[in-house]
């Protein structure tokens, strides 16, 4: 790789699992390599220029060229060479080195599907060329699946006699909290995850500073299904509402750098 750089015949170096002398059996495990080949699908679909392995954690450029990128890195996540691609101007050359990867000794392996979703968050952030901030992309992922979550706790109660729709929504907005909370800690605040006790009252300071936007998220739906708007949509449309409140609060109370 070095030599290649030396020689001046590209700009970057990858080392490639997937090309002519490389091997990637070192992958072990279905989900993981099931993870990877998803990684590298959606990573080939919004790449400039050409890689076989766009998830590699090897490759190799000159430091003046890092340099020049690294303002425009994202700095999230930890597959910094599509950061790196994504970040490049026109014209980047790129080679590939076989590479064999052998099985893992020591440790446990970072890539889960939460990493995937994390993933595509970066792929987003640098479609949208920066203009909406990776961590609220991420955010509002963990809100849609925090949506889901809200919807089905709704639909269920829905056949319980005696529960009204603003009791209802109320218990599934408490749920979807604590969904959107724990998953928040592990993705879109990887980097500044909280445990033990701090974990418990990030929890509890989330669900009493979301209270708020729940509050605005409970009356808007209640307003929307008497005018007839029915369970599901209104059901949507207040847990929507919380969004960039929750984003803002979560951002500067709950997992603030000290």
């Amino acid at each position: 790789m070095l030599r290649r750089l030396r020689a001046g015949a590209c700009d970057l170096v990858v080392a490639s699992r997937h090309i002519a002398g490389g091997d990637a059996g070192g992958l072990a495990g279905t989900g993981r390599v099931r993870l990877s080949e998803a990684g590298t699908r959606l990573a080939q679909w919004v790449l400039p220029v050409r890689l076989t392995d766009p998830m590699s954690g090897c490759f190799m450029l000159e430091r003046a060229l890092f340099e020049r990128l690294a303002p425009d890195l994202t700095g999230q996540g930890f597959k910094i060479l599509l950061d790196l691609v994504l970040a490049a101007p026109p014209g980047l050359r790129v080679q590939e080195a076989p590479c064999r990867f052998a099985e893992r000794q020591h440790g446990e392996s970072k890539l889960d599907a939460l990493v995937l979703v994390q993933f595509v968050a970066l792929l987003l952030d640098k479609l949208l060329h920066g203009l909406v901030p990776l961590r609220f992309i991420a955010f509002a992922a963990v809100g849609g699946f925090g949506l889901l979550v809200h919807l089905a706790v709704l639909n269920a109660i829905r056949g319980i006699p005696g529960v009204s729709f603003t009791w209802a929504q109320a218990l599934a907005t408490l749920l979807a909290m604590v969904v959107n909370f724990q998953l928040n800690n592990r993705l879109t605040y990887r980097d500044q995850r909280l445990r033990g006790p701090a974990f418990w009252r990030g929890l509890v300071l989330f669900v009493v500073v979301c209270g708020l936007g729940a509050g605005a998220n409970i009356g808007i739906a209640t307003l929307l299904y008497h005018d007839h708007a029915g369970w599901t949509p209104a059901g949507a449309a207040g847990a929507a509402i919380g969004v960039v409140w929750n984003y803002a609060i979560s951002s500067t109370l709950v997992w603030r750098r000290r």
